[in-house]
């Protein structure tokens, strides 16, 4: 979680970025938030969840309708976010900013928390199971090299099988090798798209 904090003509405004793999997670990460900042005015939040199918809510928790929850969600969307939620807390200070000063508050507020996170970046991929002799292992650590392979799991035993990610450009040049080898008892098989984090 990365957080920010400013004041705006009296209210204070405290951006928090937090990593959300689910709507499940994000609400109990939201409620937590709300717990710990019992008395604060408003607390508006938008997420982005999912890389290929990305699933966006915001809310304005009692603010003028789009004056929040939108200004937060366009600060993910232009920085191309996903699986992450942003929350802007308002304590509310007795000046009144209007509609144009809360769009510009509750973005700024989601700005600087985004500015001061370390973020990974999103990476496409194919998953692929690879099966191999012992004897293979040198081939195989070429195969990681030349492909970009990111490794999920593995399993040593008779032979060695590992679960690896090849980035979606060079899949199917992964599997033309892969076929290549397919003599020298390496075996594989394509799994699912899906994308990991760099």
């Amino acid at each position: 979680m990365f957080t920010s904090e400013f004041k705006e003509r009296g209210s204070k405004f405290i951006g928090y970025l937090i990593p959300a793999k689910s709507e499940q997670e994000f609400d109990e990460q939201l409620q937590k938030l709300k717990t710990e900042l019992w008395d604060a005015s408003h607390h508006c939040y938008a997420y982005r969840i999912g890389a290929s199918d990305t699933t966006e809510f915001s809310s304005d928790d009692g603010e003028p309708s789009g004056t929040a929850g939108l200004p937060i969600l366009n600060q993910l969307r232009s920085n191309e976010l996903v699986d992450v939620c942003a929350v802007v807390v308002r304590y509310f200070g007795g000046t009144k900013l209007g509609k144009s000063g809360l769009i510009e508050a509750y973005g700024e507020g989601a700005k600087q928390a985004i500015e001061i996170a370390k973020l990974k970046t999103v990476i496409p991929c194919v998953w692929f199971q690879v099966s191999y002799e012992y004897s293979e292992e040198n081939i195989i650590q070429k195969l990681r090299q030349d492909f970009q392979l990111h490794e999920k799991d593995s399993e040593y035993l008779e032979n060695v099988t590992l679960t690896v990610a090849a980035p979606k450009e060079l899949s199917d040049s992964f599997k033309n090798r892969l076929e290549d080898l397919a003599h020298l008892s390496i075996s594989f098989k394509k799994m699912d798209s899906g994308y990991y984090f760099s």
